[in-house]
């Protein structure tokens, strides 16, 4: 058996120190999107810099930039760990049943709004319509992220339309309508701080998707 001599075992010490595990990295970046959203929630987007999340975290310029080269990418990153947070696409199959079209869209429609009303998501949504007009980048990212949910809708109508038999010509434009729908309502309650009960948000939410359906044959 060779034996290594102090200099080769203070060798591979200082490799294996410097290859960190997978979820020692994991815990390192979802400590830095932590800091990162409070910074952003409390000094706006365009009052945090990269330097005092550096500061915050405690870390340095290397261990961020090294993830995530700059503000964008980072305050991406932490939309995309909201998005998967949340997981809202489950709720277009409710209690794991076959396709259905109504039941599915108003499910996700509910857990969709139901969640954009609570904690730091609502808070993310008003610094972006607050700060978009200045920050162009902030709108590309809340682009980005209804993208994934009309992606996400267009396939569950792509299926329950082949479940049902029924041609849909554009899936795509129908998703966009349905989100676009949800949107507006969605912002026109933030922005003018109404309180929306459950049960009225339940209500406008089903005659919004009975609307919608009312004309599904052409879709």
């Amino acid at each position: 058996m060779p034996i290594r001599t102090f200099s080769q075992k203070h060798k591979m010490s200082r490799r294996s120190r410097g290859r960190p595990r997978l979820e020692d990295i994991a815990a390192i970046e979802k400590r830095l999107l932590a800091v990162a959203l409070k910074e952003f929630l409390q000094h706006g987007y365009g009052g945090t810099s990269m330097l005092r999340i550096v500061k915050a975290a405690e870390i340095s310029k290397t261990t961020l930039y090294a993830r995530f080269p700059s503000k964008e990418n980072l305050f991406r990153a932490i939309m995309r760990r909201q998005i998967e947070r949340l997981d809202i696409s489950t709720s277009l199959f409710p209690h794991g049943k076959l396709p259905d079209l109504k039941r599915g869209l108003i499910s996700y429609a509910n857990r969709a709004l139901d969640m954009s009303f609570e904690g730091d998501l609502l808070e993310v949504n008003r610094l972006i319509y607050s700060e978009a007009q200045r920050f162009p980048e902030l709108g590309a990212a809340a682009a980005e992220r209804a993208q994934i949910g009309i992606d996400q809708v267009a396939a569950f109508i792509r299926k329950c339309a082949a479940a049902g038999g029924a041609p849909c010509k554009n899936p795509q434009y129908a998703a966009e309508a349905f989100m676009f729908m949800l949107r507006g309502w969605y912002v026109n309650i933030m922005l003018t701080g109404r309180k929306v009960s459950q049960l009225q948000r339940e209500k406008w939410v089903e005659h919004t998707v009975h609307i919608l359906l009312s004309d599904w044959s052409k879709w």
